[in-house]
């Protein structure tokens, strides 16, 4: 059964008026779903009951099923694992900052870019979220928040998946949040993260949106970044940073760079004065993330005392820059990482 979330409002005016129903009622429904977070059709009880029933039979409620949630020590992170009608399992992390309250979501089952210190790149590709699946992932969220009297503040979309892979199905459920009538969610709080998928970049350009762009960059050569992100082999280091320059250039918007820095492999102090060279001139941030762990990956992250040296070097190069603080290291919250473990125990079984 599909999702409540995957019908734009107009779609759920026009499937109850064939069900004989009034159009006010396909907004009473979008209120609902996106301004009280109903999660199960029982919910609406401003619709008749014959209404609800009708609902439960046709879609499916709750859209998303918790399998398992982890909560790190200092109780800020909280890392759930969602199974989806067909068995496959994907999740999403609540991060709680002194004001923020950030939700990282996925928009893939796996992950077909291979980066390979990525728990998701180690599972391999699945399939493709569907928008419904990815809009259930910040609904299931901003309800929680909103029973403790709290709400969403930012969204990253740097969970499970590459989402200029799912292009068409991730734009569609930024839209869908972006809804004025819906959600209201800012475009200028969601942040994207893609490996460097240069056709889409562009794309995304040319669309013109407010959403933010961000870059796993990671290395600050070719022989380098192939090793560690086979993507690199088809869109070089130059032409992502050519298409970011166009970006820059074409929006006037900044582009964010990830770095997840390895020890002893992209944390030297040669690659950080190499990045300083390559981003000279161009309107960007560059985020340091020491490496999160991963089973199948032998690389560790780095010492703080390299970090700090690394981004000491592109700070004297005039590029700003920020060490990012790791979040549940101990509850393994690095993309893919729950999931790849309920995929192992499913395989033993």
């Amino acid at each position: 059964m599909p999702l409540p979330y995957e019908l734009s409002l107009q779609e759920w005016v026009d499937l109850f008026q064939s069900w004989g129903e009034p159009a006010y009622r396909a907004r009473q429904v979008w209120h609902g779903l996106y301004q009280r977070f109903y999660q199960a059709a029982g919910e609406f009880t401003d619709l008749p009951l014959a209404l609800r029933h009708r609902l439960a039979e046709h879609f499916r409620f709750p859209p998303l099923i918790p399998l398992a949630s982890q909560t790190s020590q200092d109780g800020q992170t909280v890392k759930t694992l969602f199974q989806l009608e067909d068995g496959q399992a994907i999740e999403a992390v609540l991060m709680r900052y002194e004001r923020r309250r950030t939700l990282c979501i996925s928009t893939q089952v796996g992950c077909a870019m291979g980066c390979v210190f990525c728990a998701t790149g180690q599972m391999g590709f699945r399939r493709h979220l569907t928008a419904g699946e990815i809009v259930a992932q910040v609904m299931y969220y901003a309800r929680q928040l909103a029973d403790q009297g709290e709400r969403v503040t930012n969204i990253v979309i740097m969970g499970m998946g590459e989402p200029f892979h799912n292009y068409e199905n991730t734009m569609q459920a930024i839209d869908r949040l972006n809804d004025p009538m819906g959600y209201h969610f800012g475009e200028r709080r969601i942040t994207l993260s893609t490996v460097g998928l240069v056709p889409m970049i562009r794309r995304f350009t040319a669309e013109r949106r407010q959403v933010n762009l961000a870059i796993s960059l990671h290395a600050a050569d070719d022989a380098l970044r192939s090793s560690l992100m086979p993507v690199n082999r088809k869109y070089s280091l130059e032409e992502v940073l050519q298409a970011c320059r166009d970006y820059v250039r074409e929006t006037h918007r900044r582009v964010t760079f990830e770095w997840a820095l390895i020890q002893g492999v992209n944390d030297t102090p040669e690659q950080a004065r190499r990045l300083a060279s390559l981003l000279k001139g161009l309107l960007c941030h560059v985020n340091l993330i020491p490496l999160n762990p991963t089973r199948g990956y032998s690389g560790k992250a780095t010492t703080g005392e390299r970090a700090r040296a690394f981004q000491a070097i592109l700070e004297q190069a005039g590029i700003p820059t920020t060490i990012r603080l790791r979040r549940g290291i101990e509850i393994q919250a690095g993309c893919g990482q729950l999931a790849t473990q309920e995929r192992l125990q499913k395989e033993r079984a």
